[in-house]
């Protein structure tokens, strides 16, 4: 049920991503919740805000061995690597799918080197259309991957970002393009403008920062592929820094959204990160705990709103600057 605010009116929670227009800001992190239609029996996708898939790459991966994913204190690890069907199952099996989900959908996009983006992200792009505000609307360029040996290659170096993310904004023309930056950088706001400058709509941000965990009996690490990705309550407070960080140096002034993540469990916590400066927020880890996180957080965004006099979501980003 939606609550009124002072005047009467329910808030407007839409948020503007690109050239899409998403019904709210509350979306799902990519490898969270595989391709959309694996959660359907269990929540209304079509109340949230987008779904964003896992990664796609140009052939089928068998990720890493097991043990692959594991708890630590406050969060996950996970070193899943970028396991899915490949390009061609994707768009016989999965696309047709996603069109009846309700619901915005980006899909990651991951690869090897530039051709393997190109690759995928032409084909991907070809059955995207922003305009429809719901099925596939876009590509998530996943540039940060942890857990896999180049997974970072283009993540942490702002020229080969700009060169890639540029290669992409060529193929990319009815879709929005979105990139996802790594927090395992020196300066993270350099790989943002350099993100930027290539072409992108828009920034998520943070993807897993980087992380293992060693079985004291066996004195063995606990994942098979040693390290992998942290994300979970963990990981908040420095996911929020570099929202801010780059919302306030880079993306502010270019007019560029941020799709905040990391940690996210509650309305309270999308509101931070909204103030902190992301337009919209996607939920990972929180889901395997309870899938019905996303509604609860869009219920909890419009009481706020509602509760504060606040006619539009849009109010909250970087309202941390204009407080101070």
């Amino acid at each position: 049920m939606n609550a009124k605010n002072k005047r009467g009116n329910v808030p407007d929670l839409s948020v503007q991503i690109g050239n899409v227009r998403l019904k709210n800001p509350v979306l799902t992190a990519s490898g969270t919740c595989g391709y959309g239609r694996e959660y359907a029996p269990y929540v209304d996708l079509s109340r949230w805000g987008g779904f964003t898939t896992k990664s796609v790459t140009a052939e089928p991966r068998a990720g890493n061995p097991p043990e692959r994913l594991v708890e630590v204190t406050g969060g996950l690890l996970n070193a899943i690597g970028l396991a899915n069907v490949g390009l061609e199952r994707f768009m016989a099996e999965k696309v047709p799918e996603i069109e009846g989900l309700g619901t915005a959908v980006f899909v990651n996009v991951a690869g090897h080197c530039l051709d393997d983006y190109v690759k995928v992200c032409r084909r991907v792009d070809s059955v995207a259309d922003a305009s429809r505000g719901e099925g596939i609307v876009g590509i998530e360029l996943n540039v940060s991957c942890p857990n896999v040996a180049d997974g970072l290659q283009f993540g942490t170096d702002p020229a080969r970002l700009r060169e890639l993310v540029s290669a992409v904004r060529a193929e990319v023309t009815r879709g929005v393009l979105v990139v996802k930056l790594s927090p395992n950088v020196t300066d993270i706001t350099a790989t943002a403008r350099a993100a930027i400058m290539g072409g992108a709509d828009a920034l998520s941000m943070v993807n897993t920062f980087a992380g293992m965990a060693i079985d004291i009996e066996t004195w063995r690490p606990k994942l098979a592929n040693r390290s992998g990705g942290v994300s979970g309550p963990a990981i908040k407070p420095m996911a929020v820094h570099l929202v801010h960080q780059v919302w306030r140096d880079v993306a502010r002034d270019a007019g560029v959204p941020i799709i905040g993540m990391g940690g996210i469990r509650s309305w309270r916590d999308a509101v931070e990160f909204m103030l902190a400066g992301a337009t919209a927020v996607a939920v990972g880890t929180a889901l395997f705990a309870d899938p019905r996180t996303p509604e609860q957080i869009i219920e909890g965004l419009s009481a706020y709103l509602s509760e504060r006099g606040l006619s539009s979501v849009g109010g909250l980003v970087g309202g941390c600057e204009a407080e101070g």
